[in-house]
């Protein structure tokens, strides 16, 4: 694998791809750390200092932002709102006949949607900047404990330039993301998700060793339990099933097509990190509310029991609504990607069937009983593996959980966002008639 590295670094197309990824990556780091206008760096940091920043409903933002959301940066926001406008975009399609058709014109409609896509991560960039400068009024809401204030000036021009300070930094991360998918290597949003995980790993995996003593023998202990997980995730991730597909042959004119054999690709986790994403961003919403509703003098009960089963992201209900929701978000999120019906009247049009079923509707029948078995495995796949983080708070301590990096959501885009890198790298230099990564 290290020859391969340097087989690609003496490629000279490749080498100026990599570097131009490695620097837009660095780019997007330092701009992480850089402080929006009007806030005071050294209050910020010692909010911090007694904050849980894994925790709450912004812990899933402050995940993709590389820690940058709670330390008030530019990139404060970093790439959660195109996230959440691609998925939305793509949710539209199945109800908007509008986008459907656009889904099924190409490269042109595609071209349109990506548009749509923009627009929508600006608005929803202005919205969630406005919300959060809104609780960073107020610090207490924002980090927990006693924080004193982080806004010396809270005057509304000064609040507007934060606004649009972050709104801002969202346009820049997008274009940042766009120029690695086109100059450089691999899909941008994801190398720049990616960076941000990546970035606080050695603090996250030093930070549970610190928190109990320094005991190396507990940090090496989680480390062999990571290193086992990722093997796992690796394996599934890369598993298929792989339906036969035989196309008879057709004579058009006077040239003879088909007659090849080829097969459907199915992955055992089709929804990939999505579902995952739902289900925090769904968990969020009542405690959010259940936040605002605690400072009344006489709560409701509602309000006790959320801020008590889930308001600390651990224990038995929370893990099983986790899990129940990642179960219907898989199944919700499969059926709309992946539709039989569509893939076999494609496969009958242009005269492919599968060896043993007739086409049409048993086709139909067969690939939707073939997707159901795997999409039960991969939702199960995922509500295990989203769990671990969640078990490892009862068995290694909080401290250590916390702290706890491989589960969820961050080890299944380390894992996956890698993969598909070193595809793409190893696919260039088999172009060049160069040995890949894997002999």
């Amino acid at each position: 694998m290290l020859s391969a590295f340097a087989r690609a670094f003496k490629t000279p197309d490749l080498r100026k791809k990599i570097l131009f990824t490695l620097m837009i990556m660095a780019l997007f780091r330092v701009g992480s750390i850089v402080p929006t206008p009007g806030v005071n760096y050294s209050d910020v940091q010692a909010c911090l200092a007694g904050a849980d920043a894994t925790s709450g409903f912004l812990g899933m933002m402050n995940l993709f932002s590389g820690g940058a959301l709670l330390h008030l940066s530019i990139f404060a926001l970093g790439i959660m709102p195109y996230i959440t406008a691609s998925i939305i975009v793509q949710l539209l399609t199945v109800v908007i006949p509008r986008f459907e058709a656009l889904k099924q014109e190409g490269q042109s409609g595609q071209t349109k949607l990506t548009q749509y896509t923009r627009y929508l991560t600006i608005g929803l960039a202005v919205l969630q900047s406005a919300t959060y400068v809104t609780y960073a009024r107020n610090p207490d809401q924002l980090f927990g404990g006693q924080c004193t204030s982080i806004m010396p000036d809270q005057s509304l021009p000064a609040l507007l330039m934060m606004v649009v300070t972050m709104t801002a930094g969202t346009g820049l991360v997008m274009w940042m993301g766009e120029l690695i998918t086109d100059r450089g290597v691999g899909n941008g949003m994801s190398l720049l998700i990616f960076t941000s995980i990546v970035a606080g790993f050695p603090t996250a995996m030093w930070g549970g060793v610190a928190a109990n003593g320094r005991q190396l023998g507990r940090f090496f202990l989680v480390l062999l339990v990571g290193v086992l997980i990722v093997a796992a995730v690796v394996f599934v991730e890369q598993s298929q099933r792989r339906v036969p597909v035989q196309y008879a042959k057709r004579l058009v004119g006077r040239q003879m097509y088909g007659g090849t054999s080829t097969y459907i690709p199915l992955k055992i986790n089709m929804a990939n990190v999505i579902p995952v994403i739902f289900a925090s961003s769904l968990l969020q919403l009542p405690m959010m509310i259940a936040q605002f509703q605690q400072n009344r003098q006489n709560p409701p009960a509602w309000v006790e029991w959320i801020m008590t089963h889930l308001g600390r992201g651990s224990g038995p209900w929370y893990a099983l609504i986790f899990f129940l929701l990642i179960v219907f978000f898989t199944f919700f999120y499969v059926s709309i990607t992946f539709n039989p019906k569509e893939v076999s009247d494609n496969m009958k049009r242009y005269g492919g069937f599968i060896p043993g079923i007739r086409a049409g509707r048993p086709t139909e029948q067969y690939l939707d009983y073939i997707l159901t078995r795997l999409t039960v495995v991969g939702a199960l796949y995922l509500g295990v593996l989203s769990l671990i983080p969640i078990v490892a708070l009862g068995s290694l301590g909080g401290n250590v959980a916390q702290n706890f990096p491989f589960g969820g959501t961050s080890l299944l885009i380390m894992v996956g966002v890698g993969l598909e890198t070193v595809k793409q790298i190893e696919a260039q230099l088999e172009q060049r008639n160069y040995e890949g990564f894997l002999r």
